[in-house]
Parts: structure tokens; sequence; C-alpha cells
């Protein structure tokens, strides 16, 4: 046995509100550059859909994540070394931009300082990869509420492999939203898959990063990726991807979106797990048997072999009280409410979420029914073959099993609390049709409902005696970049860049400067007015501040 430390979210997804303010504030942090004006690395979608990138989830497509062979090994679905050899030059499986979408923004310009005129001006849509005017026609959340459902309908290919019946009754099923970040696996194909060993993963907390210098943008990893999370930079030539907030994780501060999440359906903390089971486990023949699998592939931190066993592999003290006091252990092992997403790619991912039961419940109050009993949920979970087969298409590989017993779970501790909140009265018998103990419902409930900040986030702080450590790591792997910085060294088509030092089209349209200090990427900026949404923080454009007169202006 191998002791490592994963850092690891769940989400609950039944808090989700589809704000989007993870995705806003994440993308402001790290993607708001040049280059990467299409990538999210967060972003929030609306199930049903097809997702970002589109249909990302069909594999056979894409060729992502792993697959198990006759002899029970595993090789990544989209060919071993002779594979990528043969078409390193010329990938054919790589999502292209209109799969992502093309990134626009609005010529605000011409509503302010248009002529008079017959007719009112309009805002139109300008490209942030050409400047030409364009119609927008997809975008990163295009599904958003079930938008377009009916024409996107058959490129979901959870959607697909269900009855007709279903898919023909879209709009009396359901609706739920999915934020997704990396999944900073275990097992991870993209790591796996990058010919030039740029990828890689964390020893100290297990978080996946890409080393600038290293990468020569081959973009092995986009298509190795199954949950399309690397992305690949056009300004650098560099492939980029979550962070998981690194710089923040390593003082004890959660990820940017958790911070900002309104619903606050975000937890992170520190999981154990034996290293040397992750490849047995997600080498498991049967697809159903993944999830069991990758949960016994944790370590309980409480028992006392394990922490010895930790301490013998160099993990800190604090580390292992802050393992035993996780949010993470407690919603995957004790209480067994968080499920993996899509746990059939076989890459062991370490962002789990708590499946929704707001729609068994919308539906049970639609009835007239009370949809807070337990005998009525119960029940209505059972006989809505709709969301559990959508959900165990997502995750738990088809298997009904596990998202059931999440779900009676979840409406267990709605019944019990009513009756302890309402009556004063702590009806056992509801703890025990699910395997728990009434004070195990009542913690769960802690946990999920009225968690503290300090609850929701145990994240140890990285220790001083390896900070340089992780100070070199960071800046090898820190996806952010700037011009003559790390990341765009090098010449020559097989050097450290990834091809021609020649900026691509986003930059031969419109220099940065213009777009710092334009109200419109495609024209020049108004005199005297600066757009503060467009300005990096580099350099004093004009109208920035106010001009110097006299013997200020000489110096």
């Amino acid at each position: 046995m191998r002791v490592m430390a994963q850092m690891s979210m769940v989400m609950n997804l039944d808090k989700c509100i589809g704000c989007h303010t993870c995705s806003v504030t994440c993308k402001q942090a790290w993607t708001n550059r040049t280059g990467v004006e299409y990538v999210w690395f967060n972003n929030v979608e609306t199930r049903p859909g097809v997702g970002y990138p589109r249909s990302y989830e069909d594999q056979e497509r894409w060729g992502g994540g792993w697959v198990r062979t006759k002899r029970g090994r595993l090789q990544l679905r989209s060919g071993g070394r002779f594979a990528k050899l043969a078409r390193i030059f010329s990938n054919p499986k790589l999502p292209e931009i209109h799969d992502y979408y093309e990134p626009w923004t609005y010529d605000y310009d011409m509503l302010l300082n248009a002529p008079a005129g017959e007719h009112t001006p309009v805002a139109r849509p300008k490209s942030l990869l050409t400047g030409d005017d364009m119609k927008i026609s997809w975008s990163a959340n295009w599904d958003d509420n079930l938008g377009g459902s009916q024409e996107t309908l058959q490129e979901d290919p959870i959607l697909r492999s269900m009855s007709e019946k279903i898919r023909d009754e879209f709009e009396n099923t359901f609706m739920f939203y999915l934020p997704r970040i990396c999944e900073h696996c275990l097992n991870p194909s993209c790591v796996a898959s990058c010919p030039s060993g740029a990828m890689y993963k964390r020893a100290e907390d297990g978080i996946v990063l890409v080393d600038q210098d290293q990468c020569r943008g081959w973009r092995m990893c986009v298509s190795g990726c199954p949950y399309k999370k690397v992305y690949f930079n056009h300004k650098t030539g560099k492939a980029e991807k979550c962070t998981m907030c690194y710089p923040r994780i390593e003082v004890g501060l959660p990820t940017v979106c958790s911070e900002t999440c309104v619903g606050r359906l975000r937890y992170i903390g520190l999981v154990l797990y034996d290293a040397d089971a992750v490849l047995a486990a997600a080498a498991v023949e049967d697809e159903a048997d993944l999830l069991e699998a990758q949960r016994s592939v944790f370590l309980d931190p409480d028992d006392p072999a394990v922490v010895a066993a930790a301490r013998r592999d160099g993990i800190p003290d604090d580390w292992i009280d802050a393992a035993q006091r996780s949010p993470i252990w407690a919603l995957i092992q004790k209480y067994r409410v968080a499920l993996p997403l899509h746990p059939e790619y076989r890459t062991m991912p370490m962002v789990w979420y708590i499946p929704p039961l707001s729609p068994v419940v919308d539906t049970v109050a639609g009835t007239g029914n009370d949809g807070e009993d337990h005998r009525n949920l119960f029940a209505a979970i059972d006989k809505l073959r709709i969301p559990v087969e959508y959900l165990a298409g997502l995750f738990s590989a088809g298997d009904t099993g596990p998202v059931e017993e999440s779900l009676h779970r979840l409406a267990a501790m709605r019944s019990y609390m009513r009756g302890v909140n309402l009556s004063q009265t702590r009806d056992e018998s509801i703890a025990r049709a699910v395997g728990m103990s009434g004070t195990e419902v009542e913690a769960m409930y802690r946990l999920l409902a009225i968690a503290k900040y300090e609850d929701r986030y145990v994240i140890p702080a990285a220790h001083s005696e390896t900070a340089r450590q992780l100070e070199e790591l960071g800046n090898e792997g820190c996806s952010l970049d700037y011009d003559g910085g790390p990341g765009m060294g090098g010449a020559g088509p097989f050097g450290l860049s990834s091809g021609t030092p020649v900026p691509v089209a986003v930059e031969n349209f419109h220099a940065l400067k213009n777009r710092q200090t334009a109200d419109s990427p495609a024209g020049p900026s108004t005199s005297g007015r600066v757009n503060l949404l467009n300005w990096d923080g580099n350099g004093t454009p004009d109208g920035m501040f106010p001009p110097r007169h006299g013997k200020e202006a000489d110096e």
C-alpha cells in the first residue's frame, strides 16, 4: 500500500441555480487573455443537452479516455504510441472552433456615437477571432434552460440511448444544471496521451497541470481527455487547462469557482488513496463495477494502519488531520451520496456530484401529494425511470442502483429533518430504511444544508519545507502566460514553441493594445475613453489618466 493525497471536489447539484457566477469568475481569473477567448475552464451545462464542446461525451467520435483490452489491460482509446506518431502532425480527432463556439463581442460604440438617422442603431456581434460581423449560432451554453432542445436533442449521447418515448416527451421530463471543471483524475488519460511529457500530476496533491516549457502543442491531450477539459491556446501554441487554482490551494484557500459560488454547492477536501490499487481498479471488467472499484481505492483516514502508512510515505500530520475532517470522504464513503462523472471512461475522476432530487420532489408535488413524505418520495424514485436512467448514464455507467441509493438517502434526509424541525420528532424508521442512523442523517444534513465555510473547505496549506519545490512546479505548470514569458520561448517548428512565432489570427487582426483601449475590438477607441472591461492592467492607455501639464509632463 502506497498512500498518496488527492485534492478533490464534490458538487451538490440540488443547489445549482445555473447563474454561471463560477464560470465568469474563473474566466476573469484564468482565461481573460488573447488566444483563449473560446475557453471556459469552468462551464455550467443544462442537462439534458449536448454540452461544451458539442457532444464531448461521444467517445466513438473523439476517442477519449481508456478502454480495457481482452487481456485485461488498459490502453488509450485514441491509440498507443505508434498511432499517435502516425497522426502527430494531423490529428483528425480534435474539436474545431464550431464544436466549441466562435467567441464574440458587440460593437457597443455604435450605440453611443452613431449619427442621427431613421433607424435605431444596433450593436452588431463581432467575432473576437476575425473582427468581422458574425451571426451567433452556437455558444458554450446553447442548451441553457433547454433552449433549442428540439434541434439538438438527437446529439445528446445519453438521450440517444434511451427510448423513443422518453426523447419525444422531452419537455415533460426534467432539467438540471451540471457545472464542470477538469476532473484531476487518478488515472488521467490526458497525461498518458502527451507525447512531450508536458502534462503531469503533482505528487503532493494530485492536481493535473501543464508544463508550458515542455509543451510542443501536439494537442494529443485534447483528444485524450474524455471530458474535453484541455484546451489549445492559439496565441502561445500551448495546451492549457483548469489548474484547480493551485496558488490558492497552496495557502489554504478554495478555488475561485468555489469561493464565488452563489449556491454554496461545492466542497473541497483531501482524500487519501492507495496509489498501488489505482490501475487494478480502473481495469475492472464490468463498467458497472467501476464506481465501487474507485471507492475501494480510497483509504479510511481514521484507520490507525492508514495513518501509520501515510506518515511513512511522507504525508504531514496536518494533512492527515485534514483528510479526517474532509467533507469529500464523508460524502463519498460515509454517506455514499456523491457519484463520479462518467466512470466508464476509466480515468478515475476526482470531481464528484450529488445527483439532484428536485425533479423527483416537483413531480410528486405536481400530483397533489406531499412531496416531502418519504413514502411518496421512495415510491416516486423507483417509478420515475426517466431521470434515474439519465442520471445513471452520467454518474454510474448506466447502473441505476447507486443513483437510487443516493436519491433515497437524500429523500430520507428531507423527510427526517422535516419531522425534527416541525414536530420535534425523530423517526428512526426513516433513517433505517436507507441504512443509516438518525445521528448520521442529521450530520449529513448539517454538511449538505447548513455547513459553514470551514466545513465545506478543508484545505491544508502547503508546507514551508516544500515551498521551493512547489514554486518551481508552479512556474512550470501555470497556464497563464504573456509575451516574452516562459510559455512563449523558443523558435523553430520543433522547438519549445509549437510552430511559427508569428502571432495567429487573433493578433493579426487586432493588436492587444486596441483590444485594451477600445469599446469594440473591430475599431479604434473613441478619443478620451477607455473600456476597463477589456483593459488587462498593462500599460497606461490614452484616456486612462488626466493629461499631464507643465513640469510634470516634462518629467
